[in-house]
């Protein structure tokens, strides 16, 4: 007599096509976004508007992202998947714009080095991710709260300006964000195997699976920068 509840050698392989073409639309999207920042950082550093980036208008471009971020999480159930599209867009826009500094900060030879290791770093993970049969859960919820540590840390550090703290931050960032890159791409995995959503919000969860791993990756290449570029 068959086990109606074991899944069958179809549903199984079904399942496993669902979450390689999920997982595949994410890192499409998050490969999108990052070439969106990636450009316009470019530009306004190059063409000299980042230096129209002060005052007012400064904080606008800094504050408006993680903004939207919070639009597209606590709207989820409203907004339209068009309408998250629209926004990691102008997301992605806004982030390039923000982070333009980093091209009057450091030379661009450091960028572009710092860039290929996180990309080996991020890929590596990633497929660690991908592949481990390892329940990532708890070490995800322990990421998380040594990512408000670090938060927090920051903060502190913004009013005491002490170099040697901000070295402990970097390095607690690589660390951290390395982590939660295999942990958010096996969630997105185990997400993409999941028939409970499909049409609409399936696409909605691609866009949110790719902002998440779009703040690994951006993240990462932010602390191993600050690693690799101090003086």
């Amino acid at each position: 007599m068959l086990d109606n509840s074991t899944p069958s050698t179809k549903t199984i392989t079904q399942n496993r096509e669902l979450s390689k073409n999920f997982v595949s639309n994410v890192f499409s999207m998050m490969f999108i976004a990052l070439g969106i920042t990636g450009t316009t950082a470019y530009w306004f550093a190059s063409s000299g508007l980042v230096h129209s980036l002060s005052g007012g208008i400064g904080w606008i471009v800094m504050l408006a992202p993680l903004a939207l971020v919070f639009v597209m999480g606590g709207a989820f159930n409203k907004l339209s998947a068009m309408a998250m599209m629209v926004i990691f867009i102008v997301y992605s826009l806004l982030m390039g714009m923000s982070l333009s500094y980093i091209f009057l900060a450091y030379e661009l030879g450091t960028i572009a080095s710092t860039f290929f290791i996180t990309a080996g770093t991020f890929g590596t993970m990633a497929v660690l991710g991908y592949t481990t049969s390892t329940d990532l859960t708890k070490f995800g919820s322990i990421l998380f709260m040594a990512l408000i540590g670090i938060i927090i840390a920051s903060v502190v550090n913004f009013f005491l300006g002490s170099a040697q703290l901000d070295y402990i931050i970097s390095i607690a960032g690589v660390l951290i964000f390395t982590g939660l890159t295999a942990y958010d791409v096996q969630k997105i995995k185990q997400i993409g195997a999941s028939t409970e959503h499909e049409g609409e919000t399936k696409q909605k969860l691609v866009i949110m699976g790719a902002l998440n791993l779009y703040l690994d990756f951006v993240n990462l290449f932010l602390f191993i920068l600050r690693i690799f570029g101090r003086d």
